[in-house]
């Protein structure tokens, strides 16, 4: 997807789905934020601004984007009508359904972390993956109460 270079294409899109999904204009502001990470978009309520993470539109398709814009709309539509928009709420819920909004978004293909140390219960031998080194002297398996021992990974 071409990346929406300012604000006016964005809010115009955001609009277009408003209106096509909800039947009700957007009338607030939305804008991207560069310092999202684990997320792809967030409703800020007492702002009623909608923030949306750019690294979704440079690395994800198209459909992806749209699904975190129509969520977030969900979040907002339900904000403004004083209804419940928080996530287990079942207003939101419904209307994620009605909509066809995903609950969640995918991971970014950049954010996913490799894990870097492998253990490995000596009792059940369970393989546990970590990015954080386990201190073995203080933790057991989690299963079986083993003693976990580091694996060297292949290279």
């Amino acid at each position: 997807m071409e990346l929406l270079e300012n604000e006016k294409k964005l809010f115009e899109l955001v609009n277009e789905l408003s209106i096509t999904y909800f039947h009700k204009p957007f009338m607030h502001e939305v804008y991207f934020n560069n310092r999202l990470r684990t997320t792809g978009g967030r409703y800020i309520p007492s702002k009623k601004v909608i923030e949306l993470n750019p690294k979704y539109i440079v690395e994800m398709e198209k459909e992806e984007m749209i699904g975190i814009i129509k969520h977030e709309l969900c979040h907002y539509h339900l904000h403004i009508e004083g209804k419940g928009y928080k996530h287990g709420d079942r207003d939101f819920r419904q209307l994620l359904k009605e909509t066809g909004s995903p609950r969640f978004c995918q991971p970014l293909p950049s954010a996913k972390k490799a894990y870097k140390h492998v253990y490995e219960c000596t009792a059940c031998k369970l393989l546990y993956k970590r990015v954080k080194r386990v201190n073995t002297q203080r933790y057991r398996c989690g299963r079986c109460g083993g003693k976990l021992i580091k694996k060297q990974q292949p290279v």
